[in-house]
């Protein structure tokens, strides 16, 4: 089910599934992705009795789109998922995050461990085994060339990372998504088409 999750002062787009009364996660998705990303995981956790949650996070929903990069520091991505917990009435909770959420993830459960019970992280180091890893890479290191991207995002003009994404029926988006159904894909480029919608991402 579709909803929207008031939270201080934005509203986040979010997908529920399972009982009411079961154990709540709360998922949180990576780059660039939706809450779409969970819907096969949610299935599961809620046929085994879970209450799970999956919000577009700050930058991903309409209602926390904010047009300024200083908004997206670490400390308000940790804070949207707090205010989102709170909002569902959830004092302690489960927490999933993958890629960037991931590393979201970690922050939530280094800084709130008495809101977490459970921390699960796919694909994501600890931020500070990955901030290690980068620091002593050379430019031959493995690391160093994977992350390569962060520092384009960083370094481009705000607004030309996107419009080369969405260039020509979004090709280079579309080529991230090598793999999944065409219906997914389908869903994850509309959702990112929205006006501003990945403009915010990559700030996000």
């Amino acid at each position: 089910m579709t909803t929207d999750i008031v939270a201080g002062e934005w509203r986040f787009r979010a997908r529920t599934a399972g009982p009411d009364d079961g154990r709540p996660v709360l998922l949180l998705h990576g780059f660039p992705q939706t809450s779409r990303a969970w819907i096969p995981v949610m299935e599961i956790l809620a046929t085994a009795g879970h209450r799970t949650v999956a919000f577009d996070q700050r930058g991903y929903s309409p209602g926390a789109r904010p047009d300024d990069p200083a908004a997206y520091t670490p400390g308000e991505l940790v804070s949207d998922v707090l205010a989102v917990a709170d909002a569902l009435g959830w004092e302690h909770f489960d927490l999933v995050g993958h890629d960037f959420g991931g590393s979201i993830a970690w922050m939530v459960a280094g800084h709130h461990p008495d809101r977490v019970r459970t921390l699960s992280v796919a694909s994501t180091p600890h931020p500070a085994a990955f901030r290690a890893s980068y620091r002593k890479s050379t430019g031959s290191d493995d690391q160093h060339q994977r992350s390569g991207y962060l520092r384009t995002f960083r370094e481009a003009p705000r607004g030309e990372t996107e419009a080369a994404l969405l260039a020509d029926d979004a090709a280079l988006l579309r080529g991230v998504y090598g793999g999944l159904a065409a219906e997914v894909v389908e869903g994850y480029v509309a959702d990112l088409s929205e006006p501003g919608a990945l403009v915010a991402a990559v700030d996000w």
